[in-house]
Order: C-alpha cells, then structure tokens, then sequence
C-alpha cells in the first residue's frame, strides 16, 4: 500500500502528519499523545516536517502550536522533492557513465582478435542490437533471407531504431539485402523505414539477387555471422562476434563487388 514514506518521510513524520490532520491546531505535547511519537523525538519530528513545508507554527500562541498544510499541497511538494532527488541522481549516474566510458575505453586490452557468440533467436538480435549500438564509424549490414539480420516485424523494427541511433551519432550504415527479403518485409516496417531511414545521410540501402547467408560488419575491425538454425530455418540459430581486423578487412573487400553491382532499394508502402 502507498505511504507517506513512500514520499520520504520518516515513520514518525508520517505519523505526526496524520495526527495533525485530525486534530488541527495543535501542541508539541498533545501532538505526542495522539499520535504515540514519543516525547522526546516530537521537536525532531516536527522540524523534519517544518523542513519539507508540511505544517506551520503559530508562534504567536503559548505553548506554540502546530497546524498540517492541505493533503493536496502536501504531496505536490513531497512529489517535487522526489523530483528534485531523482533528477540530482541521474545526473550523478550520467556524469560517472561519461567518467566511466572513458576510463574504461583507455583500460581495454590490446589484443586483436577475439570472438564470442549468442545461441537463440532472442541472445542473436540482442546481440546485433548492442554491437549497432557500440558502432563509432561505419556499419554494413547483409541479409539474404527474412530471418537473418532484418527480420520481420518487431525484430525488424528494434535494428531499424538501433540504426536510426547510430545514423544520429555519425555513423555511416549500408544496408545490402536480398530481392527475397525485401518481398517479405511488412508494411510497418516498409512505413518505417520511408518515414526514419530512406532519405537519412550517410545511409544507403541496395538489393542484389545471389546473396547467401547474413553477417554484419562494424568499424572495419569486428564481424557478426549469423548461424541459420539446421533444424527450422526460418529462425537464427546463433550468431557469432568475431573481432579480428584482418578477417574484417577480408569480409569488406568481398562486399564491396557486391555492393557496387547493387540497385537501390525502393520500397513500396
């Protein structure tokens, strides 16, 4: 059930405060007895909730008495110290990610070749996914069936806003696909695509027939192969990520050909 310590208040203050709301004007002392605070913590209590502006003295009086400000004004006020909090944290958060990211870019190893692999249709995109999102230069991305690196629908959709990211941060991204993957694309993504990527600098989309198989290549150093499942092709079995410059370079001087001899993508909506 929501609290007042939801909020940020203590046990206690909530517990004054709701007192206060029943009683009206009233005394440190009655204040302590009808709402069970202790005595010796009532004046701390009553400065905690003097601090978040949820009661007001009347100083005039003898012994001082202590009115609750209305529920409604209460909350917005407790809602905008939430607010005030949350923002002040994420902008911790996001200052020691920057910190972070630079730090840990200068601790990263010198070796250059390395690879690893996701198994599953779920682990395959999520991988292409993180590895679209760490590009910093160029992305080439080749499909030849609708199950391989754009796939329909949903997951077709989640690489379109990865590379939409990208496109934002600078990263040059082409986009080689197969006559057969094209045919199946449905319409939302069509529409996507018209909408997000077709007239975006440095993107490019072609098709060109004799495509077999699916890898992606990223900043010229790393390569992600997809692995079609042997036993229902329709779905990606795995993908491996190989980072190797040289294999990369192989990869891009295969590509290339192809690329050149590639028409345009259109679309139809």
């Amino acid at each position: 059930m929501a609290s007042l310590r939801d909020l940020g208040l203590s046990a206690y203050e909530a517990r004054a405060y709701r007192a206060l709301l029943g009683t009206g004007p009233t005394t440190a002392k009655e204040l302590s007895r009808t709402s069970d605070v202790p005595m010796g913590r009532i004046y701390d209590v009553l400065n905690g909730l003097e601090d978040h502006d949820l009661i007001r003295s009347r100083t005039e009086s003898r012994p001082k008495k202590y009115v609750a400000v209305d529920p409604d004004a209460a909350l917005d006020r407790l809602l905008a110290t939430k607010r005030r909090e949350f923002d002040e944290r994420m902008a911790q958060y996001e200052s020691a990610v920057d910190t972070l990211s630079t730090e840990l870019q200068a601790e990263e190893g010198v070796e250059d070749r390395f690879w690893t692999a996701a198994v599953g249709t779920e682990e395959t995109i999520d991988l292409l996914v993180e590895r679209i999102a760490a590009a910093t230069d160029r992305i080439v991305i080749v499909a030849d069936t609708p199950a391989a690196g754009l796939d329909l629908g949903a997951i077709g959709e989640r690489v379109m806003d990865a590379i939409v990211e990208a496109l934002d941060r600078g990263v040059e991204t082409r986009v080689l696909l197969s006559p057969e993957t094209v045919d199946r694309l449905p319409g939302r993504v069509r529409r996507r695509y018209a909408d997000r990527l077709a007239d975006r600098d440095r993107f490019a989309a072609r098709t060109v027939e004799g495509i077999e198989g699916a890898f992606n290549l990223f900043d010229g150093v790393e390569v992600c192969l997809e692995v079609p499942n042997p036993l229902a092709a329709a779905e990606p079995f795995a993908m491996i990520d190989l980072t190797d410059p040289e294999f990369a370079a192989d990869v891009r001087e295969r590509f290339e050909p192809r690329w050149a001899e590639a028409a345009p993508l259109e679309l139809s909506v």
